[in-house]
């Protein structure tokens, strides 16, 4: 089935969810007619087997299991289809029945399904609720005798076309209800992309024969990543068996998705309910290859308290070993719980996750995105980023970014990361019409060029063809030592009438009674009206005034007189602590990023001392990791790799361009007077 007419399918359920206008909100559509679909879909695919899934149910042995019953009954059903319905009704058969007994035929029909499937329209849809108001408002009828029109066999229309499908819909009902559409799917040619980079290099191994594949995504949708993996690996290897897992926190994308796995062969238990950071599904599996795209810019506020626990219990025993992000941003927490996935023997794992631009670079050094980039990158695990044109996505037109990781990398890319930059013109076309937000889309031949800039490791010389595209950079490239750089303190002192309002304002000041208020601002009457430009000169006075007044006072006070009384001061006398050491100022306080292959005395020697010679550098300020001066970062900044210098325009030809304009202008003012 061609694209167009899945759009000709869509229109066609969309002017179904019409009918439920006025009954239901907008925002409800979407609750109706996706299961709706589903419950069509299966139908198709099992009213040809109906009647010998009934003759089998009539030969099942009294007291026979519920197992041994399934196994029996799904073969009834077919080759590869793990569910079975046992009610006499077809949508063929019901549109034949009484219309006034419609729900109670529709309802027989459902709990009638193999539990699996059961559970799907009962415990996640909510589909009994739905037909209910359906009937109540009298119009189930109409809307069941316009799905029976469909005709949703996989014969007519494959698995990949069933997720266009859903795709399609999904966006119109979130339109309309101001939801989020893309946390539900990922554009399929971004999908495409993603796969035929995660495989590029593999076509040799794919094609052997037993081969076993198994493919994991832990924000799985309604499927869409996995069935386009499915699709790639089966066009190198038709016999390839492919093993597809998966979790899903959205109770419909997940009703979706597992309806798909049980109609393709495929094991619906595999596809699992839930929270995967706070509730892995498929702990201690490995998997071969892994793709994602997680929601982003979402906080994981809510779930922080057992994330954070795994996080300090386990270590790197756990998921979160590395660190944790900022609480407004779980992006870098799907992907370290990708990592704990990988399978640690000769044939590895490949992940492929897409992301927006904040964990290449948010967080400075010591930070948890930070510390994540560090240990992915040290671990020489990341082998490419790929820029994503903008306006790629129905929910957003923001930057976004494969990125491309491995255990197993090939020799030439041992500690090695390639950057590609495919946000320009070059790698997409506009489309005829927009989807939300999407108004662009990558063209195939453009994904190819893609491909090929990453499986040919092109390095950004030579050919200029692809040179200002693809980039390789040495891990370290990333990396900084972050040192700080202190400057002396240098305070000049004088206790005049304008200071003192400031210490009588002080709340510790206003703490003492009376009588030692008094006392004090009698004492420091007595002081010189001088400017000290050395503090111990300063205390050594202030402290001869006070035992001259009889004033004692707490620690506190004076360190508020001292901070009352001074005033920054360049040509004043360094401030030193009680070894004779230079004090810190810390409004003058600068931190300096360091190349990670360049030597941080040497760096300082030549960009901060000869511009402030009475700096230092604090060797108190180390690293966690390794205890050496400054702290390691790591950020990868995309502009400044892929940065183009334009030079401005000549001032002559802006004078022209001035010049032309206002004698346009004129001669428009001139019309408009005569």
């Amino acid at each position: 089935m061609a694209r167009e007419e899945i759009t000709n399918l869509s229109s066609f359920v969309w002017s179904i969810a019409e009918i439920l206008r006025g009954d239901f909100k907008q925002s409800e559509y979407g609750k109706v007619v996706l299961p709706f679909i589903v419950l069509r879909r299966l139908d198709c695919i099992l009213e040809g087997t109906k009647r010998a899934v009934l003759e089998a149910e009539k030969r099942l042995p009294d007291g026979v299991d519920e197992q041994t019953r399934d196994m029996i009954l799904f073969g009834a059903a077919g080759d590869n289809i793990l569910v079975y319905n046992t009610s006499r009704f077809t949508f063929r058969t019901l549109h034949g029945q009484d219309p006034g007994q419609l729900h109670d035929n529709l309802i027989d029909y459902i709990r009638r399904f193999s539990p699996n499937v059961r559970d799907i329209f009962l415990d996640k849809f909510l589909f009994t609720d739905q037909l209910k108001r359906l009937n109540d408002s009298g119009i189930l009828w109409q809307v069941f005798e316009r799905f029976s029109q469909i005709d949703l066999h996989p014969d007519r229309v494959s698995n990949v076309e069933m997720g266009y499908l859903f795709e399609e819909l999904i966006r119109r009902f979130s339109e309309i209800s101001n939801e989020t559409a893309g946390e539900h799917f990922t554009p399929r040619e971004v999908i495409r992309l993603i796969v035929d980079l995660l495989i590029a290099n593999d076509d040799t191994i794919l094609s052997r024969k037993g081969i076993i594949r198994q493919v994991y995504d832990p924000a799985c949708g309604t499927g869409g990543m996995l069935a386009l993996t499915e699709e790639a690996l089966k066009s190198f290897n038709p016999g390839i068996r492919v093993e597809l897992f998966g979790q899903e926190i959205n109770g419909e994308s997940f009703a979706i998705c597992k309806s798909d796995m049980l109609v393709t062969g495929h094991d619906p238990e595999q596809i699992a309910f839930g929270n995967t950071l706070t509730s892995d599904a498929h702990k201690g599996k490995r998997f071969h290859y892994m793709l994602s795209n997680p929601p982003y810019g979402v906080d994981w506020k809510k779930y922080q308290d057992p994330i954070k626990e795994e996080a300090a219990t386990l270590g790197f025993d756990g998921r979160f070993g590395a660190g944790t992000p900022r609480i407004s941003d779980g992006q870098l927490l799907f992907l370290q719980h990708m990592i704990s996935k990988m399978r640690h023997d000769d044939i590895g794992s490949r992940i492929g996750i897409v992301m927006n631009g904040s964990p290449l670079f948010t967080g400075g050094a010591g930070s948890g995105e930070s510390e994540i980039r560090r240990w992915m990158l040290e671990n020489d695990w990341v082998e490419a980023i790929v820029a994503l044109p903008t306006d790629l996505f129905y929910n957003t037109g923001i930057q976004t970014y494969v990125w491309l990781l491995t255990n197993r990398k090939p020799k030439a890319r041992h500690g090695k990361v390639q950057l590609i930059d495919a946000s320009s013109e070059r790698f997409w076309k506009s489309m005829r019409k927009s989807l939300g937000s999407k108004r662009r889309e990558i063209p195939e031949e453009a994904r190819n060029e893609i491909v090929r800039m990453y499986q040919h490791m092109l390095n950004g010389e030579g050919s200029e063809d692809w040179s200002d595209y693809s980039k390789i950079f040495d891990v370290a490239a990333f990396g900084h030592r972050e040192i700080r750089v202190e400057r002396p303190l240098r305070l000049s002192f004088q206790v005049n009438e304008e200071r003192i309002e400031l210490l009588k304002a002080e709340k510790a000041f206003q703490k003492l009674n009376a009588s030692e208020q008094t006392a004090l601002l009698t004492a420091l009457s007595q002081m010189p009206d001088t400017v000290y430009t050395n503090r111990d000169a300063f205390e050594k006075t202030l402290g001869k005034v006070l035992k001259a007044g009889w004033v004692k006072i707490s620690t506190q006070i004076r360190k508020i007189l001292l901070s009352t009384f001074s005033e920054r001061d360049e040509q004043a006398d360094v401030c030193t602590n009680k070894d004779a050491n230079p004090e810190p100022d810390i409004e003058l306080r600068d931190h300096e990023l360091v190349p990670l292959n360049e030597n941080w005395q040497d760096y300082f020697a030549r960009e901060v001392k000869p511009f402030v010679p009475d700096a230092w550098v604090d060797k108190t300020y180390r690293d966690a990791s390794d205890g050496e001066i400054g702290r390691v970062g790591y950020e990868i900044n995309f502009n400044r790799y892929f940065y183009k210098y334009v030079p401005p325009r000549p001032l002559e030809e802006i004078d022209a361009e001035l010049k032309q304009l206002e004698a346009e202008i004129a001669r428009l003012l001139n019309e408009v007077a005569r």
